[in-house]
């Protein structure tokens, strides 16, 4: 397992977390950062601020395009993925996309159910093809 995908996954449990808990997501970071164990990456750090500094125009970017869906109604595991990405899609030019996209895909077939690496994939391409234009 890769460095990033490591980082990817403790995001997604900070996130998830913070979301069913209703706690502030960058309080709980520090939390985590303080306990040490199991270490937060760096990356990890970065994935969840920008997600939280974003988080506005990515629901509304994922709830535009995702249709059929609203952010209510789609997992929750889903649904935080799916923020991660789209935050690295639009923001981090360092990670190619269709990196960005098969990470996400093998997440939500890691942990979610078994139509969710289809509906991520499907949505994530959709937003890499308007990427352009998303104000994210």
């Amino acid at each position: 397992m890769s460095a990033r995908h490591k980082a990817r996954k403790r995001a997604l449990d900070v996130l998830f977390e913070a979301e069913q808990r209703r706690l502030d997501p960058i309080g709980l970071l520090a939390t985590r950062i303080a306990g040490g164990e199991p270490p937060v990456p760096e990356y990890a750090v970065t994935l969840v601020e920008g997600v939280v500094a974003h988080a506005e125009r990515i629901d509304e970017a994922l709830s535009t395009y995702a249709h059929g869906w609203t952010l209510d109604r789609m997992p929750a595991v889903d649904r935080i993925i799916l923020r991660i990405a789209t935050w690295e899609l639009v923001h981090n030019d360092d990670v190619p996309d269709d990196v960005v996209i098969n990470e996400a895909v093998t997440l939500a077939g890691e942990l979610s159910t078994d139509e969710s690496p289809a509906f991520v994939n499907g949505l994530l391409a959709r937003l890499r093809s308007l990427k352009a234009t998303l104000e994210v």
